[in-house]
């Protein structure tokens, strides 16, 4: 399956406990930013998530209501470098309690000595591993040499200790298509359980202009999505289709919402478009939920984000027969 079935059906309840209450919009995934601290400055992150200090973490309580108050199945802990914040176990063992699936977005630099032997594998914890090309790629984007092979090094090591890995990949101007596959095909090699590829969000903090045009997204998304079936690619197929240019869907920005260390961000973890909000209350009812689903501001352009748009592919998969019939069988491949 390309999810542990786990995974699947939490997605599944969820969503069928938010049709029978009758809710158009709610949150599936929560974007979890402990802190804005981490090892590397990539050339791809906006630049208040590599900036932050470490003394202005977020507390492990704080974490544990927002994710209480925002009630979705999955948290995405990410930052900054989750492995650099001194309560992981912490809060991925508090999330496990509460029934959550965790994907740690992480550098990898640093699992063998904050994951390995301190937080044990589980069914509930995936580690999702930040590669975005092969070794010369990979190190040009971290601005650091010898992070492709260490980040290897871990992959191979967390599965031979029995934890879930998936790959996460941007994929950026200068990347090419043949490398994404080459990188899907390593996926396969290592033993690993996945890889997420996506095209890259314009931050406008970012100085040098690595981004895709919507068009170069097209022409790129359209070369994966031929070769995607024959590997573990971790994006459904109607995503592909959109990321290709081939339908339109909808923004759902607030199916996946994003805590930070300035409050929750709106409308995304993406854009700044209606600032920070100390509390869930305010974050959901005062936002304008519509207008950033339009696409309308200059920002969404040329956004196609797997984080704002996997929610509506799924949605409109369910709309007919054909659809879900072609999610199901993906589901279950590879």
């Amino acid at each position: 399956m390309r999810y542990p079935i786990g995974f699947t059906m939490a997605q599944m309840k969820h969503r069928n406990k938010m049709a029978k209450e009758g809710r158009k919009r709610y949150p599936t995934v929560i974007m979890l930013e402990p802190l804005y601290t981490c090892n590397l400055a990539c050339v791809g992150c906006s630049v208040e998530r590599h900036t932050g200090k470490l003394v202005d973490r977020m507390p492990v309580e704080k974490l544990f209501k927002a994710v209480d108050d925002c009630g979705a199945p999955i948290v995405n802990i990410c930052g900054g470098e989750p492995t650099l914040y001194p309560e992981l176990k912490e809060l991925i063992e508090g999330l496990i309690a509460r029934g959550k699936y965790i994907l740690c977005c992480t550098n990898a630099l640093k699992l063998d000595t904050k994951v390995f032997d301190v937080i044990a594998p589980s069914p509930n914890l995936f580690l999702m591993i930040h590669l975005d090309g092969m070794r010369e790629t990979h190190d040009y984007v971290c601005q650091r040499e010898g992070v492709f092979d260490k980040a290897v090094q871990m992959i191979k090591e967390a599965k031979r200790r029995g934890y879930t890995v998936m790959i996460n990949t941007t994929v950026y101007k200068e990347t090419a298509v043949t490398e994404v596959e080459e990188m899907c095909k390593m996926v396969d090699d290592l033993r690993a359980d996945g890889i997420l590829v996506s095209p890259g969000y314009e931050y406008e903090s970012v100085d040098k202009n690595v981004f895709l045009t919507k068009e170069q997204t097209h022409e790129k998304f359209k070369l994966i999505r031929d070769f995607s079936p024959k590997y573990k690619v971790n994006a459904t197929p109607f995503f592909l289709e959109f990321a290709a240019g081939m339908r339109e869907l909808p923004c759902a920005p607030w199916s996946t919402v994003n805590y930070t260390p300035k409050g929750w961000k709106a409308p995304c973890y993406l854009i700044d478009g209606e600032g920070h909000f100390d509390n869930w209350e305010d974050f959901w009812n005062k936002t304008n939920w519509e207008y950033w689903e339009s696409r309308l501001d200059r920002r969404c352009l040329n956004c196609k984000m797997h984080s704002g748009f996997e929610h509506s592919a799924v949605e409109e998969a369910m709309k007919t027969m054909k659809g879900k019939l072609q999610l199901a069988a993906w589901s279950i491949s590879k």
